[in-house]
């Protein structure tokens, strides 16, 4: 009977022993996020609330911010490091292309869970979700209301191309009067050109597969509406104080300043600037100085359109990080769209978030694209998603455009039409074989 109880007695040691080993694995194999931002303007952001959490938790958050049009380049280089990002963006079809073997399937996760729909997130052949759309994002041309009324103008006056240029064209003659001109600089620094080789761009590729019926990533484009293009492009660079030979090199910072100043009334970006636009520590402007437009180009009917709505923020877990950093992740992940820190700040940066516990934005631009919508406008989507080879398409039409942009001649413009058109499907053959 004693060897019986010693027996018993010795088992239970041994396995008390076997589960303080075992939770001290546990503790020690937890693991830590990388997150390898997108968006520079929400650098600050991410790195205030990547704080929050690693005081609360402990885990160690990381967060790394590529700079403004080279987020590939920079992910490529960082995820063949050892300490590869463990969440990253992989924000269209291209991108899943290239990352899909790095995507985790997030389908099973407590994140995907706490999603209100489906609509924005990427998945494979199989169904699989390897990407989630964590916001919507909205862009047109912001407008200081108030300038515009100094300028004597109103909002009700711009209705379609025809009328934002008489609007502009008269700003601009009375520029040196009134201490402001009509535009902000149309950089095409690679800080900025994004702005003029995806977001402008996708007026002309938008009305085209519209018409086409485009439902997925075509061979060729035909380069229908370009002529649009080029009516709203030639009225960036002529009504504003830029010197159109200087806008190779001009910057995004440089836009941004210009209308966050005073010194432009209309300035072509997105919903994610109002935080800067409005912060006290940077340009303090007035939230309701603040509104949005559509990009008008002069197609027929456009006086029905509302804004660019669309997301490329869609997160991806590093599938072949190790399985400590993985539920890392997925667990700050969950606690962003779910505490009061992460929800308030997703609000605050990047507007709507389809999430249950998303708080509601105060964001002026996205309140201006549910007005038009409401209205009946149509939405105009990012039909730039289907752009192949992105970066390398981007670059060629950069190219081109910069060089019309110093010499506006027909020739010149004929390049552009190249680098659109026959870019196109140069860089699907190449990304297809």
């Amino acid at each position: 009977m004693k060897k019986i109880i010693a027996l018993l007695l010795a088992s239970v040691l041994v396995l008390g022993l076997f589960a303080a080993c075992s939770n001290g694995s546990k503790e020690n194999a937890t693991g830590s996020v990388y997150y390898l931002n997108f968006k520079p303007e929400a650098d600050q952001a991410w790195q205030d609330l990547a704080a929050t959490y690693t005081e609360k938790t402990g885990v160690t958050v990381k967060v790394v911010t590529a700079a403004s049009g080279t987020y590939e380049d920079t992910l490529t280089a960082e995820m063949g490091k050892a300490s590869a990002p463990t969440l990253f963006q992989c924000g269209n079809a291209q991108a899943l292309l290239n990352w899909n073997e790095y995507c985790l399937d997030l389908s099973d996760t407590d994140v995907y869970k706490e999603m209100t729909t489906d609509d924005f997130n990427l998945k494979d052949e199989s169904g699989a979700v390897k990407a989630i759309g964590y916001c919507y994002e909205c862009y047109g041309i912001i407008v200081n209301k108030a300038l515009l009324q100094q300028a004597g103008h109103s909002l009700d006056e711009i209705k379609d191309f025809a009328s934002l240029k008489a609007v502009a064209d008269d700003i601009h003659a009375n520029a040196a009067t009134l201490g402001f001109d009509a535009f902000a600089s149309a950089g095409l620094d690679s800080s900025s050109s994004w702005r003029f080789s995806g977001h402008l761009a996708n007026m002309p590729l938008f009305y085209e597969f519209r018409d086409d019926g485009v439902t997925e990533q075509p061979a060729t484009i035909t380069g229908a509406y370009l002529d649009n293009f080029k009516n709203i492009w030639d009225l960036y660079i002529t009504d504003s104080a830029a010197d159109p030979t200087s806008l190779s090199t001009a910057t995004g910072d440089q836009a941004q300043a210009e209308f966050g100043t005073g010194k432009a009334v209309f300035w072509q970006n997105g919903s994610w600037e109002y935080a800067n636009l409005i912060d006290a520590g940077k340009y303090g402007m007035n939230p309701d100085d603040l509104t949005m437009i559509p990009i008008y180009c002069g197609v027929s009917g456009e006086e029905k359109s509302g804004l660019c709505c669309g997301t490329e923020n869609c997160w991806a877990v590093n599938a072949k990080a190790s399985e400590a950093d993985i539920q890392a992740t997925l667990d700050f992940l969950k606690w962003v769209v779910t505490s009061d820190e992460g929800t308030t700040m997703m609000a605050e940066q990047f507007g709507p978030i389809p999430f249950k516990n998303a708080k509601t934005p105060e964001n002026k631009f996205f309140a201006a694209a549910n007005d038009y919508t409401a209205a009946g406008n149509y939405v105009v989507t990012w039909a730039f998603n289907y752009t192949p080879n992105v970066d390398s398409w981007r670059a060629g039409v950069v190219t081109a455009l910069a060089a019309y942009t110093t010499d506006p001649s027909d020739a010149n413009w004929e390049e552009v039409v190249t680098a659109f058109v026959d870019g196109w499907a140069i860089e699907y053959a190449m990304q297809n074989g």
